[in-house]
């Protein structure tokens, strides 16, 4: 986890611990001044309240606009309303073109209850209940619709107003040149670019780490918690080989690195220094090496040390010779072995004689907003909520069909990360928030990622190499 998450977690919980200070406060008032039997009923109310509208973890105000700045030769477009359609002004845009719609929206009273959204053509996408002022749509898919006819556009607890701006990013497509994803753990490639890659002709995967640790859910089979640790890092070693092979990536283009989850930041910090696993009593790399086809550095050793990590990427490179890497988002993706793996491969680079031409760079997850993103799955995918400034990328949003979505759904049901169930208090909330709120989650399962990543869009930033 990133400084700048663990910063955010903190404030957030302090700021829970002093309003539930202050609502104990009351509730002696109550007991001393009131009747008693009110106390347990106002504690449930109070309860249910908290699961059904304050248990997001959205750590800024939804009344803030998103900062996006988009690189100087991308210059908007005019886009108004009229009709109840958006209209374009003026221009023309190829139909395979990535487009993004600047708007203003404000929530009416019932967005500040239920999730907001707006439906553009035969899309939808959501935002933050009581969400105000700037945020990004994503048309993409929708450019033919946009010229021909125009869109129709209708807030659901929430207005747009009139006018807009119209960004478009002409990126090609990279289903037909050498794309090598780099996953620091088993799911991260699915999560964020099945449909990408079950699309193209020449993928290979990179999956840094085993993944073994919180392994808890394995220990009910009467292991300990080593015993656990071992059987959830061979599954998930499993998972990072065999799944891609439901979107037509062979085994002999996926690799395991088998480094250590939640290690790699102390690696990058003492990189001659062997790191091994947190709980699983395992240090040598290379058990979990057994099916990958190419040899590597590190495979002599079997050391888990972050100069064997870096000259193991390079030796990806040089093996593969991508012409585009997809990879996790530097200042978007808080998660540390996200943020460590593109440390490494920006070290690998120098190490490499192959360079790729672009980067395609993908959030799992957000420093801002755990629910991101918003709203129901199998709806299109608006840009993340951005409040600090970020690097002027451009950007590619790769569109599912149907039968793709339904692909990378069922990919995500085969990871063995994604299975165990909820916990009670989850359910719990769950169902408050279906029954007071309207949320939905999908038929495909109850984990969250299946509602977050089964989308109709697959967003990447992109830079040139």
């Amino acid at each position: 986890m990133s400084v700048r998450k663990q910063q955010l977690l903190r404030q957030h919980r302090r700021n829970k611990r002093i309003t539930l200070l202050l609502i104990l406060l009351g509730l002696l008032v109550l007991g001393l001044f009131g009747p008693l039997w009110l106390l347990p009923l106002i504690l449930l109310v109070l309860w249910i309240a908290h699961e059904a509208w304050f248990a997001d973890h959205l750590f800024y105000s939804p009344q803030d606009d998103y900062q996006y700045r988009f690189p100087e030769a991308v210059e908007p477009m005019g886009l108004r309303i009229v009709n109840g359609r958006w209209q374009l002004a003026a221009g023309s845009i190829a139909p395979s073109a990535t487009v993004i719609a600047k708007v203003q929206i404000k929530s009416n009273w019932l967005g500040r209850w239920f999730d907001p959204s707006v439906q553009v053509g035969t899309d939808q996408q959501t935002f933050e209940r009581g969400a105000q002022g700037v945020r990004y749509l994503n048309l993409t898919g929708q450019v033919e619709a946009l010229i021909a006819e125009g869109l129709s556009v209708q807030g659901r607890f929430c207005s747009v107003a009139a006018d807009a701006e119209l960004y478009v990013f002409n990126q090609p497509s990279p289903v037909n040149e050498n794309i090598m994803i780099l996953a620091p753990h088993a799911d991260d490639a699915e999560l964020a670019a099945f449909g990408l890659y079950s699309s193209a002709d020449n993928v290979s995967i990179v999956t840094l780490t085993q993944g073994e640790i919180e392994a808890g859910y394995y220990q009910r089979l009467g292991l300990s918690k080593e015993q656990a640790a071992q059987l959830k890092g061979r599954l998930r070693t499993w998972d990072s080989m065999a799944i891609p092979l439901w979107g037509g990536v062979p085994q002999a283009s996926c690799v395991q690195l088998g480094y250590y989850c939640m290690q790699l930041p102390e690696m990058a910090k003492q990189a001659d220094t062997p790191f091994a696993s947190k709980e699983s009593g395992e240090s040598d790399i290379r058990r979990a090496r057994q099916h990958n086809s190419l040899q590597l550095p590190g495979d002599s050793t079997g050391q888990p040390t972050w100069h064997n990590l870096v000259a193991d990427l390079a030796g990806c490179l040089m093996h593969f010779k991508p012409d585009v890497v997809v990879m996790p988002h530097p200042e978007i993706d808080p998660h540390a072995d996200h943020i460590a793996t593109t440390q490494a491969f920006f070290q690998a680079l120098e190490q490499s004689d192959w360079r790729p031409k672009r980067l395609f760079l993908y959030a799992n997850h957000l420093h801002d907003n755990d629910r991101w993103p918003m709203g129901d799955a199998n709806t299109g995918v608006a840009l993340p909520p951005a409040m600090v400034d970020l690097p002027a990328d451009e950007l590619f949003s790769y569109v599912l069909s149907e039968q793709q979505q339904l692909d990378k759904a069922m990919a995500l049901l085969m990871q063995h990360d994604l299975q165990p169930p909820m916990p009670l208090k989850r359910r719990l909330r769950r169902s408050i928030q279906q029954l007071l709120t309207g949320r939905r989650w999908p038929k495909t399962g109850e984990n969250e990622f299946l509602r977050k990543a089964v989308r109709k869009h697959e967003l990447f930033w992109v830079r040139e190499l």
